[in-house]
């Protein structure tokens, strides 16, 4: 039986986009009846540590030469000569869902230091699939990776998707699912809501608190100046099922990230017929259909502000969104054809076949 091996860094089990994508990837290659493990690296990401580099090297060096071994690029990035040093007894392929060096809250050294080190990891791998068009594009202009080395494979939905309930202006209820990190932009978002504070909404903010403990301090205490604990609430990292509630419980899911390499929250809130109000950061200029939702510049609160009062002020516009999230979400692909178009991108044979 042909199989694979997942290898991220630190537990496979985060709520995240990231690990979620992997995840349910994974899942979908054993439905179809390949042999699937992940792994799980311990030490330091992703200026990884020698504890990192070690458990690398150590689990590569086990794994069987017939697997094909899928690297996301978290545990990669500075880890490239560590795997380089097995290619050629395997298959290697990269999993990159934004570039390391494209995150929010660095310095110029460790972009710099992230930029080249994922640079040269890339070349040393022998095929990179990303989680979007941009993300390609950007690999292809700023880290050199010839594009017949790139495969794209957008991630799916959840099945079954629990039809979406009618939904009628004004929106109430927000919601916005993103880790409580600096990329995602919560800080502008709270800037922005303050500018709507005469309206009638209330905001759940749910996502991992404890990735960024002193920039998830920051959001708190921007909430209290402006005077909003009693209507933006921080919820924390959810189950699945509790976040399928909150998109069907949702009247706008609103996300303000500085950058995304897809955004996978935006097309699980419009497979539930949740309109968007996102910003054009990164790839989520192609991720949202301009007919489910608005979208504003990344880091400016007062256009963010703009196109939440859209939505709050203008029923037609409102209502004009969510029959375009409705109709969006008829085109959108699961999770098993997403699988199945990274098993075409990992070149496996069926695993029916002798």
């Amino acid at each position: 039986m042909t199989s694979v091996v997942f290898i991220v860094a630190g537990d496979p089990s985060q709520l995240t986009g990231g690990y979620i994508y992997d995840e349910r990837i994974a899942a979908g290659l054993r439905h179809a009846g390949y042999a699937v493990e992940t792994i799980g690296l311990a030490g330091r990401f992703p200026l990884a540590d020698s504890r990192a580099q070690n458990a690398m090297a150590d689990t590569l060096a086990c794994l069987p030469a017939d697997c094909h071994v899928v690297i996301d690029g978290l545990a990669l990035g500075t880890l490239g000569a560590t795997v380089a040093a097995h290619r050629g007894a395997r298959r290697i392929t990269a999993l990159v869902h934004h570039p390391l060096a494209d995150e929010a809250g660095l310095d110029a050294q460790q972009v710099t230091q992230l930029k080249t080190a994922e640079h040269a990891a890339l070349a040393g791998v022998d095929h990179v699939i990303v989680t979007s068009a941009f993300t390609a594009r950007r690999l292809s202009s700023a880290y050199d990776v010839a594009t017949d080395r790139i495969s794209v494979v957008e991630p799916g939905i959840p099945q079954p998707i629990t039809p979406p309930r009618d939904r009628r202006a004004p929106p109430k209820r927000l919601l916005c699912i993103a880790t409580l990190i600096p990329r995602k932009g919560h800080e502008t978002l709270v800037t922005a809501l303050a500018e709507l504070a005469a309206h009638d909404w209330v905001c759940d903010l749910i996502g991992d608190a404890t990735r960024a403990p002193a920039h998830a301090a920051a959001v708190t205490r921007a909430i209290e100046a402006a005077g909003l604990t009693d209507r933006i609430h921080l919820r924390g990292a959810l189950a699945p099922e509790a976040l399928a509630e909150a998109y069907q419980g949702a009247d706008l899911f609103v996300l303000a990230s500085h950058y995304e390499g897809y955004g996978m929250v935006i097309t699980e809130a419009i497979s539930h017929g949740l309109p968007v109000v996102t910003t054009t950061g990164g790839a989520l200029a192609d991720t949202l259909p301009s007919s489910a939702g608005l979208a504003a510049p990344p880091g400016d609160a007062r256009a963010l502000a703009a196109a939440l009062s859209r939505c709050l002020d203008e029923p037609a516009t409102y209502n004009d969104m969510v029959a375009g999230a409705r109709r969006a979400a008829a085109g959108l692909n699961d999770w098993d054809a997403a699988s199945r178009a990274f098993a075409d991108a990992l070149g496996l044979s069926s695993p029916a076949a002798p």
